[in-house]
């Protein structure tokens, strides 16, 4: 993951679903910076965050990371 880029896909779903990240982060139980950390790109989640958040908003990881979903 480049780690400028941050979640590309996180912002897009969180948006989509007219979440804020203080709503999201409450959700997750985590604070609101590590959710503007990761759309930044200033920290990078681990894989069960990844996981956590992929369940959270219904897609897959590779929406979460590049903003689409995998193509074959």
């Amino acid at each position: 993951m480049n780690k400028n880029s941050g979640l590309i896909g996180l912002k897009i779903i969180r948006k989509q679903k007219h979440l804020n990240q203080q709503k999201v982060a409450m959700d997750l139980n985590i604070s609101r910076e590590v959710i503007s950390y990761y759309e930044n790109g200033k920290r990078n989640p681990d894989i069960d965050m990844l996981r956590t958040l992929s369940k959270y908003f219904n897609v897959s990881i590779d929406f979460l990371v590049n903003g689409e979903e995998y193509k074959k």
